[in-house]
């Protein structure tokens, strides 16, 4: 299937649409929808929209530009020596793109970012960014917050991956949630092949550890959440 890229034009609606949603984002939100007006009216940056499954950037393809998300998700993806996909991870609407990658000197994206459904994508150039910072504290201070979130946000899918086995990913995943969710039944946001390429590996090899950790009484699953039955043995895997 051939998907589709759609360059907007900069008309009245566009612009009416575009500003109310990057206002609410972190890298513009000291600015006002006024600023924002002014601002927007320099050129150096464009806004498209990608069709659910197109590629948005190509792994080893040069950043140009930081994009903010306004619509939809991105996936950041790459297929291993194994053939098997790994999803990285995934950025919403008012996330940005790219800013770890706009000023270095040696700046491929390392994976590639495609379209997990429709989405809106504005693409702004170095020069416009370079010019906001130079001119904005505000702005240049949430650009550097940015930054440092990507970079822990990188350690952290780092240190999961480095872990030996699908089991200890699984616990780790399943530990998390609990103290996001509040619950011991953690409701699945993503399908389990979506999880399986959270952790770089393949949706069989995930459902055969899922039956193992539930003949062991660990846990029950079925397609929308999974239900922890053992914390202690769990916590106690966790740390051994």
């Amino acid at each position: 299937r051939v998907t589709q890229v759609t360059l907007y034009k900069e008309d009245d609606k566009i612009m009416e649409d575009l500003i109310p949603t990057l206002a609410l984002t972190n890298l513009f939100r000291c600015f006002s929808t006024e600023e924002l007006s002014v601002l927007l009216k320099k050129e150096h940056y464009h806004v498209k929209r990608y069709a659910k499954g197109a590629v948005i950037h190509l792994q080893n393809e040069k950043c140009v530009s930081l994009d903010i998300v306004l619509h939809g998700t991105v996936l950041v993806q790459k297929i291993d020596s194994n053939g098997d996909m790994l999803t990285l991870c995934s950025f919403m609407a008012g996330d940005s793109i790219g800013e770890n990658l706009l000023f270095s000197r040696n700046n491929p994206y390392p994976m590639t970012m495609t379209a997990k459904s429709d989405t809106d994508i504005l693409h702004a150039d170095r020069t416009l960014i370079l010019s906001l910072c130079q001119n904005s504290s505000g702005f240049l201070e949430n650009f550097l917050q940015s930054i440092s979130d990507k970079t822990l946000i990188l350690a952290g899918k780092i240190n999961t991956l480095s872990m030996k086995t699908i089991r200890q990913c699984m616990i780790e995943f399943l530990l998390y949630e609990y103290r996001i969710q509040k619950s011991t039944t953690i409701r699945l946001e993503v399908s389990k092949k979506e999880l399986a390429e959270k952790f770089g590996i393949q949706r069989p090899s995930l459902s055969r550890e899922l039956m193992k950790m539930r003949n062991e009484n660990l846990i029950t699953f079925d397609a929308k959440s999974i239900t922890i039955r053992d914390m202690k043995a769990l916590k106690r895997l966790h740390t051994d």
